[in-house]
């Protein structure tokens, strides 16, 4: 059987963690003597959840980001790293008069930016990387940069 090590970035986890937990503790705990849950303007960060599978040939990193509009999705690539940033915005509408006392009961959509990055343990041949964005899932395949490792001559100790 044949163990694979992934890297991992554990701060990013906590980073979760983290805010997850400070979502929750704001909409159960926040009164109205302070403010709405509702009228508060989310300026949270998100991070999308990931699926990365690898080959010989290229890495295929799935994103999944609901909601959001293709023009709203940024992909950098450098030598081993990838980050993805995409932006939703809630939708302003005009109003009927009658519409004018409408309010919002519940409201689980997240707003704000959602940003998540990276990490290979190859170089990446980033010219070469495609995109496609189709129901809410972005598909990014980046083929490898073939490393040619060259042996090195040991000398003998006379």
């Amino acid at each position: 059987m044949k163990n694979e090590i992934m890297i991992r970035e554990p701060e990013l986890y906590f980073d979760s963690i983290h805010q997850e937990l400070n979502n929750f503790l704001r909409d159960t705990f926040l009164t109205t003597s302070f403010a709405h849950p509702l009228n508060i303007k989310k300026s949270s960060v998100f991070r999308p959840a990931i699926e990365v599978r690898q080959n010989d040939a290229n890495y295929k990193v799935k994103v999944q980001l609901p909601g959001i509009k293709k023009d709203n999705i940024k992909i950098e690539l450098d030598n081993d790293f990838m980050t993805i940033c995409a932006e939703t915005h809630e939708e302003k509408e005009e109003k009927k008069e009658e519409e004018k006392n409408e309010r919002f009961h519940t409201s689980e959509f997240r707003y704000g930016k959602y940003i998540r990055t990276i990490s290979f343990d190859q170089p990446i041949k980033s010219d070469d990387a495609t995109a496609k964005y189709q129901d809410g899932i972005l598909t990014i395949t980046i083929p490898k940069q073939q490393i040619e490792t060259q042996t090195k001559k040991v000398l003998e100790i006379e």
